[in-house]
């Protein structure tokens, strides 16, 4: 279990590499951190913890998007990779309107849905390779 987690936290830093240098430097891309951004002002809204510096939210959500993305990939694409990452896609493009979030940074149009999906194959691929690699 141990190489699974590993190789599923190299695919969620493979993904938000491959997010953070496309969205730094092309327009009309996903903007997946502005949905995590939302959905963690969201969980904490109800709570005493609260989070205004935008830094500060930036680095939380980008966390907690690779430490869920990688028990994700760990415990399901160092299996069924593709499959894996076309789930978390599509998943990533839907839910957000169904969650009450603006899904508008990652589906706003065709392209950015294409490619929100993109990434996350991306990151199970390399998730896969790595796990092939050390197990």
């Amino acid at each position: 279990m141990v190489k699974k987690m590993l190789a599923g936290l190299g695919g969620a830093i493979a993904l938000n590499l491959l997010h953070e240098i496309i969205r730094k430097n092309f327009n009309n891309v996903p903007h997946i951190n502005e949905l995590g951004e939302e959905a963690l002002q969201k969980v904490t809204e109800s709570t005493p913890l609260e989070i205004s510096d935008p830094d500060k939210l930036y680095a939380a959500t980008l966390a907690g998007d690779i430490v869920s993305n990688a028990i994700y990939y760990g415990t399901t694409a160092t299996n069924h990779n593709f499959t894996s990452g076309l789930a978390a896609g599509i998943g990533a493009i839907v839910l957000p309107q169904k969650m009450g979030l603006n899904d508008q940074p990652v589906a706003e149009n065709n392209q950015k849905k294409i490619m929100t999906v993109g990434y996350y194959l991306f990151g199970a691929l390399v998730t896969k390779f790595i796990y092939d690699k050390i197990k």
